[in-house]
């Protein structure tokens, strides 16, 4: 067996022969949890050693979901101001990277826009939106400007027999590396694969403070509290999952009880409480169908999206517990778009704008509703009823012509406001035929009930 010593020559010895085997960038993929901390503390290591030397550029990339646990948020984001600040002022080749989604697949987004339901191990929407694809797209940045990466992961093989098989069973060239499975021109090193967590603890532990200043004392705090592991960077579905005893994100649904917010709690840090409350709530109305739409998205008949009423009541204990935790959980820029979400789906009021300033919520740039005079609203409550129009119809396509496109004078406003309304028209239509069949399929159940 190869000792502890020899295991850190092996190691940085074949950091240095990748380093300058070729002008291939690197990226270090961070989270913040100790191995990916000791490979970013070896490469760092290795290119301070080699300063004269030393050519080409490092990424550091860390993917912040915008979930992330508060105390866990905090630490990672002083720790890559301390590297930002070390590097600049060594004048070493490090470029820091925070990785957010798009507004569109965050997790308030999906859950509370459109009701998706809170992720299982089954329906694990939310490392695709939230993990896979910003890092990918910094990824792809770094592809196009350069060529091809070579992307620096903190796996390991003992920690776990499925892990081991699949990094036993890939293909590896005379250096050490692999090609990524899904990203192209994207090589993979491992460079600790070999480490035990004892031999990964003992090299913090020895190496502490590292070398971009600070300590490592608070993630090992955080690692006493917790009793767990960290929430890799994922960048594809074969990542084992966030929550149980990980750093994973504090909504995480996943798991049956998430044991690091509990963990922290237990151990003093009691102003978590109502994250884990909240996130608690969130599992158990998933299972209740009452909180349910009962047609799928894809029209089929079963449990679908929460119900508008269950989403405007997610947002409201959202708010509350923001109330609680005097944090903010959810962006202006999210509530924005969950308004913009309702508004074509189901909401004529403005509801998402009015429970967030109930709570002291004044989102900025906020697009209020277009208001029509008693005489004109008279009108077209006469109109409404003669022809049997329903009023969210009247009010979208309002909507379009007032504040989407209150004028045709910029080239294809006058195709893109044709588009939107066809598209208003057709999915009104979509809807009332659903609602009319599951209507009919209810009366036929009732009537084969009082046939029995």
């Amino acid at each position: 067996m190869m000792k502890t010593s020899e295991l850190i020559e092996k190691t940085r010895a074949y950091l240095i022969k990748n380093y300058f085997s070729d002008s291939r960038p690197w990226v270090v993929a961070f989270s913040g949890g100790k191995d990916s901390t000791l490979v970013l503390q070896l490469v760092y290591e290795m290119v301070m050693d080699n300063k004269v030397k030393a050519f080409k550029p490092v990424y550091v990339i860390m993917s912040d979901t915008c979930v992330e646990p508060p105390n866990i948020a905090y630490y990672i984001e002083s720790t890559l101001d301390r590297i930002k600040s070390h590097a600049g002022k060594e004048g070493l080749p490090f470029n820091v990277e925070v990785v957010t989604p798009a507004v569109e697949e965050r997790f308030w987004a999906k859950l509370i826009g459109k009701g998706y339901p809170s992720p299982t191990r089954w329906f694990r929407w939310c490392t695709s939106n939230m993990k896979i694809r910003p890092s990918r797209r910094a990824i792809k940045k770094v592809t196009d400007k350069y060529g091809s990466v070579l992307l620096l992961f903190g796996t390991r093989l003992d920690e776990s027999t499925q892990r081991r098989h699949r990094m036993e069973g890939r293909l590896y060239n005379e250096r050490g590396l692999n090609p990524h499975d899904d990203i192209p021109n994207a090589l993979i090193a491992t460079p600790i694969a070999d480490w035990s967590s004892d031999e990964v603890w003992e090299y913090l532990f020895n190496n502490n403070p590292p070398p971009w200043g600070g300590s490592h004392d608070t993630m090992l705090d955080l690692y006493k509290k917790a009793s767990g592991g960290e929430c890799p960077i994922v960048l594809n579905l074969n990542t084992p999952s966030c929550g149980g005893s990980r750093f994973g994100c504090w909504v995480c649904t996943v798991v049956k009880e998430d044991k690091s917010m509990q963990g922290f709690i237990d151990t003093g840090e009691e102003w978590l409480r109502p994250l884990n409350k909240f996130r608690n709530w969130l599992k158990e109305i998933r299972e209740d169908t009452s909180m349910r739409m009962g047609v799928r998205r894809n029209k089929s008949t079963g449990p679908g999206p929460f119900t508008p009423e269950t989403r405007q009541k997610i947002l409201e204990q959202l708010l509350i517990t923001e109330m609680e935790m005097n944090a903010q959980l959810i962006s202006d820029e999210e509530i924005a778009y969950i308004q913009r979400v309702w508004s074509e789906d189901f909401d004529l009021s403005y509801s998402a704008y009015r429970i967030s300033g109930t709570y002291g919520r004044e989102i900025k740039n906020m697009r209020l509703p277009t208001t029509l005079s008693s005489k004109e609203q008279e009108i077209l409550d006469g109109l409404l009823s003669e022809f049997e129009v329903q009023p969210d119809l009247i009010e979208k396509l309002l909507r379009l012509v007032t504040e989407d496109y209150p004028t045709l004078d910029f080239y294809g406003a006058k195709a893109a406001l044709e588009r939107d309304i066809k598209d208003a028209i057709e999915f009104d239509v979509v809807r009332d035929e659903m609602a009319e069949s599951h209507s009919s399929k209810e009366a036929v159940e009732n009537e084969a009930v009082e046939a029995k």
